[in-house]
C-alpha cells in the first residue's frame, strides 16, 4: 500500500514501470512467437522458404553462416535463397559461405540464387555453390578475379619532414608497408599469391557451374558482365527477379502452391528488438595487406 502511494506520488516511476511492463510483454510474445513458429508445432506453417539477404561488401561471415545454419536444419524449411547484392569482399568470408552452402545443398535441402543490382567477384563466388542463379537482364555480375591495392606515403612524409625507422627479423616482414616502395622480388612475391587465390575463384566457378575450366579462365581477367551477357555464357541459369527465384527454390523443394517465405532476426540491441526495430550501420573494409575477392568502386 505503502509502495502504490510512492509511485502515485511520482508519476515519473510509475510512467517508466509501466513502460518497462508493456516492453517486457511484447517481448515475450514475440519470442513466444518466433519459437513456437521454429520448433515447428502442428500449428505453426509448414513448406517455407528462407530468404537471405547478403548485401553491400563481405567483411565477414559468421552471422550469414548462422542463418544458413540454422534454416538449414529446420525441417519447416524445405528451401532457401540466397539474395545477393553486393561487389564482393574478402576472400576467406566468400569461401566460408560457399562451403556452407554446399554443405546444406549436399543435405538435399536446394539453394537459390538471385542477384540484384550487383553480384560480383566475392558475391559471385557465393552464388556458383547454389543450385540454380537468377539475375535481371541489367545486373552487374561476373568480375571474377582477385586484387590487393597498396598505397605508399613515403613522399608524403617526406615533406613534412616525418621519418621512420623499422626493425624487422626478416627482410619481407614489412612487405606491403606504406612506408616504403615494394621491390621487384615482393612483387612477385605477391603476385604469385595473387594468382593462386585465383586459380581458387576459377575452379570454384569450374566445378559450381559445370563448365570447362579453360573456358572461365578466358572470363576470369576480372571484367563485369550484365545478367543478359552471363547468362549467354552459362555463368548464370536464367533471368529473373527475387519473386522468380523463391517459386523455383519452391520448384526445387517439390512445395506446391505459393509458399511462405520467412527471413532470419537482424542482430540489434534488446530495446531495438523489443519494437522491431532495425538500425544498420554502412559496411567498409579496412585499409591494409588484404586480398579481395572484390569489384573496385
Amino acid at each position: 500500500m505503502n509502495t502504490m502511494r510512492k509511485f502515485r506520488a511520482h508519476p515519473f516511476r510509475l510512467g517508466c514501470l509501466t513502460l518497462i511492463l508493456i516492453l517486457v510483454v511484447i517481448g515475450l510474445f514475440r519470442l513466444g512467437f518466433i519459437t513456437l513458429e521454429d520448433k515447428g508445432f502442428p500449428w505453426a506453417e509448414k513448406d517455407k522458404i528462407a530468404l537471405i539477404e547478403i548485401s553491400g561488401v563481405i567483411t565477414e561471415s559468421e552471422e550469414i553462416i548462422d542463418n544458413l545454419r540454422e534454416y538449414g536444419q529446420q525441417e519447416t524449411v524445405k528451401g532457401i535463397v540466397l539474395r545477393i547484392d553486393s561487389p564482393g569482399g574478402g576472400v576467406v568470408p566468400a569461401q566460408e559461405i560457399y562451403k556452407e552452402v554446399l554443405t546444406i545443398k549436399k543435405r538435399g535441402k536446394p539453394v537459390v540464387t538471385s542477384i540484384g543490382n550487383i553480384g560480383a567477384s566475392g558475391g559471385y563466388y557465393i552464388a556458383c555453390a547454389t543450385n540454380k542463379i537468377l539475375a535481371n537482364p541489367g545486373t552487374i555480375t561476373g568480375s571474377i578475379g582477385v586484387i590487393m591495392a597498396l598505397s605508399n606515403i613515403e613522399e608524403l612524409l617526406g615533406k613534412i619532414g616525418l621519418k621512420t625507422t623499422v626493425i624487422k627479423s626478416g627482410k619481407h616482414k614489412d612487405m606491403g608497408s606504406p612506408l616504403r616502395p615494394l621491390s621487384d622480388e615482393e612483387l612477385g612475391i605477391l603476385q604469385k599469391l595473387i594468382d593462386d587465390v585465383h586459380y581458387q575463384f576459377i575452379t570454384a566457378v569450374a566445378q559450381g557451374r559445370k563448365l570447362p575450366l579453360d573456358k572461365v579462365k578466358e572470363l576470369a581477367d576480372g571484367r563485369i558482365f550484365t545478367g543478359q551477357q552471363a547468362k549467354d555464357l552459362g555463368l548464370i541459369d536464367q533471368l529473373g527477379t527475387l519473386e522468380d527465384a523463391i517459386a523455383y527454390a519452391a520448384k526445387l523443394a517439390k512445395i506446391p502452391g505459393k509458399p511462405k517465405v520467412v527471413k532470419p532476426e537482424k542482430k540489434r540491441g534488446l530495446l531495438s528488438w523489443l519494437l522491431g526495430q532495425y538500425s544498420f550501420a554502412p559496411s567498409h573494409i579496412p585499409l591494409g595487406l588484404k586480398i579481395q575477392y572484390l569489384l573496385p568502386y
